[in-house]
């Protein structure tokens, strides 16, 4: 049994960083060694983001990059927090602020353009790995959207930037087990609550891509009566990359949660992605070439360009995830749901792949027909 799309919703946060604004908050918090480097620079230039929404943008920029102190973020640096930034626990207060207003956003344009009442929702599932609050977005959706009290929550929680595909396959599950069910998922990240305030490489590449959103999904087993096509989840799979558990990790620090993001990922992608895949979808009855449009989750250009490498895709495969990367930046798991939206409102032709990378090494996939 399928799980059928009837609508997916997106937000993110009205401010926005372009390179230049991101260098220029990374000279001022990145310490004193890294502020007059030469290759900084490019690592903004290069990373083909044109713009991130960031809940943390607006005055608190214009403080770091005139050294003013009008917004009294906690976020501003300060001989304390010289090097470290402000503690997790100020960081998650900011989550539990803000997330739940994205997730709402979001949850709701898919509830209005699948044409489902709340009262239809049964079972709802929330994606998030840059957060934790209890009671939480979950809870916040369910009174804010005025969902029934008898709606059925799952988590999927700190799962990184394939997420998303985590909560899809939940959601096809309860769709399988439960034909009347209706499910909502919805995933949201604020990434930029993690900005690292240090001098190590890797971590300040990561500053360099990643940015907040949510994404949401309304479905159920059945396509919708007297409606057009909609994308169906038919298979999902998993498989972990062997020798690579130090090269992608997520963990919490006293100062935030911490991104390890090695060297190594694009080329271990590029080598081990293809021959999983290629057994994966023959046991789907498919080939390579028989796959109308892909998702890729852009972790970054690199990630990007390994997958195109390893599988021999063109440059218009990869067009959609290039795009909502330059758009919007890396936003960790709400980053597939709004390529798969796109690739949806296009009408890019099915069947599709949705490709996602993280802590482990994992690739997750996703087919929908």
């Amino acid at each position: 049994m399928s799980f059928s799309i009837l609508g997916i919703g997106t937000a993110h946060p009205p401010d926005y960083l372009t390179p230049d604004d991101g260098l220029a908050v990374a000279r001022v918090l990145a310490g004193p060694d890294v502020r007059t480097s030469t290759w900084l620079g490019p690592v903004y230039s290069g990373s083909n983001i044109q713009r991130r929404y960031q809940v943390l943008g607006g005055d608190l920029v214009r403080d770091l990059v005139a050294g003013t102190s009008t917004s009294g973020s906690p976020f501003l640096p300060s001989p304390e927090r010289e090097g470290v930034g402000p503690t997790t626990a100020q960081r998650m207060k900011t989550y539990l602020q803000e997330a739940g207003v994205l997730a709402f956003q979001a949850s709701q344009k898919a509830l209005q353009e699948a044409h489902v009442s709340v009262e239809r929702i049964t079972h709802l599932v929330t994606v998030s790995c840059t957060g934790f609050a209890a009671p939480g977005v979950d809870y916040f959706l369910i009174t804010r959207l005025g969902l029934p009290p008898t709606v059925q929550r799952t988590h999927v929680g700190f799962m990184g930037c394939h997420g998303a595909l985590n909560g899809l396959r939940v959601a096809h599950a309860f769709a399988a087990a439960e034909p009347t069910s209706c499910v909502l998922l919805c995933a949201v990240e604020l990434c930029s609550l993690h900005y690292y305030y240090g001098n190590a490489a890797d971590k300040l590449i990561a500053n360099a891509i990643f940015a907040d959103g949510a994404a949401a999904v309304v479905g159920q087993s059945q396509p919708a009566a007297q409606r057009g096509p909609s994308p169906r989840l038919v298979a999902s799979g998993s498989t972990l990359i062997p020798d690579s558990k130090n090269d992608m990790a997520w963990t919490v620090g006293d100062h935030g949660f911490e991104m390890t993001l090695s060297r190594r990922v694009p080329s271990l992608i590029a080598k081990q992605l293809r021959g999983w895949l290629e057994g994966w979808l023959h046991d789907q009855g498919l080939t390579l070439s028989e796959i109308g449009s892909w998702a890729i989750h852009p972790g970054g250009p690199k990630i990007l360009s390994a997958v195109q490498e390893g599988l021999e895709l063109s440059d218009a495969d990869l067009a959609g995830s290039r795009r909502v990367l330059a758009n919007f930046g890396n936003m960790s798991s709400p980053t597939l749901l709004f390529i798969i939206d796109q690739l949806r409102r296009e009408k890019a032709p099915l069947p599709y792949v949705a490709l996602g990378f993280g802590p482990g090494l994992v690739a997750e996939i996703a087919l929908f027909r």
